[in-house]
């Protein structure tokens, strides 16, 4: 008998080490919130406080464990962790700094073509330009051929890409978390996968509660640094059709929440809307007595524009 741990429990130790990271993260963040608590403080879709420590908290965990993930070449470790932090960090600056006048990337890329420069702008430059460098890492980790300038170019539009669009999804308890967990799911079909999505399954899962018991929120830093190592463990994993699949099921999905409310598809849905409210407090009811769960698409926008108007615009009546 071998002794040394399969790659399965390999997978699941990263992911362990994830979580342990991502709350023992959320519990110091707590504790001395840098800025003070009232900067990371925003209101919910019902109207109540909540806090946006847990996405930082993610991140950190997310990203300090993948740099010890066995089963992926040191490089790709790396790029995992730089689409993380980098994700991070840029989603932390419009979550402090954003203002919700404009939203989508209509909006913050119309306002730069006219000379004013918003945080959505700056995360949506800052997550492309650490998106690439982290697609070069996994390019050279994939062998011959995976570090061309087609794979490149795929590379980053999944990593910057998925960023961006699990940020979308963040406007319900648990609801990024839960896409998070399904693509951690599809690309645990395969070990690289499986050990590439690690890290931030592991630490999605360990902020969960606190995402479906309302008390805290990803907020973009969250839900970019999460959805951007996944697009990175997807880059690393996947052969360049389905790389391109997955490419193609992101930009589809990005450029249809600019016209589309995805809340109001999902209340919809009926199985997407069983799924949307596993483990979350039923709908509140509005001031009508009608739910005040559907989103509008306008708070469907917000995913470029901070937590903050995003969070603001979900507590209006709908």
């Amino acid at each position: 008998m071998s002794r040394h741990p399969s790659s399965g429990a390999r997978t699941l130790l990263a992911g362990g080490l994830a979580a342990v990271a991502a709350r023992a993260a959320y519990a110091a963040l707590n504790q001395r919130p840098p800025g003070g608590p009232e900067a990371w403080a925003r209101t919910n879709h019902r109207g109540e406080p909540v806090t946006l420590l847990e996405g930082p908290a993610a991140a950190a965990g997310a990203a300090a464990a993948s740099l010890i993930v066995p089963g992926l070449p040191a490089r790709s470790r790396a790029a995992l962790a730089l689409a993380g932090a980098g994700a991070a960090a840029f989603g932390a600056y419009d979550d402090l700094k954003g203002s919700g006048d404009r939203r989508g990337f209509r909006g913050h890329l119309g306002a730069l073509a006219s000379g004013e420069v918003t945080s959505g702008a700056v995360k949506i430059v800052g997550i492309g330009a650490t998106g690439l460098a982290a697609s070069v890492l996994v390019g050279a980790g994939q062998g011959a051929g995976g570090g061309s300038a087609v794979d490149v170019v795929i590379n980053t539009g999944l990593i910057a890409g998925g960023a961006n669009l699990l940020n979308l999804f963040d406007l319900r308890p648990g609801r990024a978390i839960k896409v998070a967990l399904a693509a951690g799911a599809a690309l645990g079909v395969t070990p690289a996968g499986a050990a590439g999505a690690a890290a931030p399954v592991g630490a999605a899962l360990s902020v969960l509660p606190e995402d479906l018991g309302e008390r805290a929120m990803l907020g973009d830093s969250g839900a970019n640094a999460l959805g951007g190592m996944l697009g990175a463990a997807a880059a690393a994993a996947l052969p360049r059709a389905a790389r391109v699949t997955v490419l193609a099921v992101i930009t589809g999905l990005t450029a249809a929440s600019e016209k589309v409310s995805f809340t109001k598809v999902i209340e919809q849905t009926p199985l997407l809307h069983r799924l949307d409210m596993l483990g979350r407090r039923p709908a509140a009811a509005g001031p009508l007595g009608t739910p005040n769960g559907p989103g509008a698409p306008a708070a469907e926008a917000g995913g470029q524009a901070g937590a903050a108007a995003r969070a603001a615009a979900a507590a209006a009546p709908q």
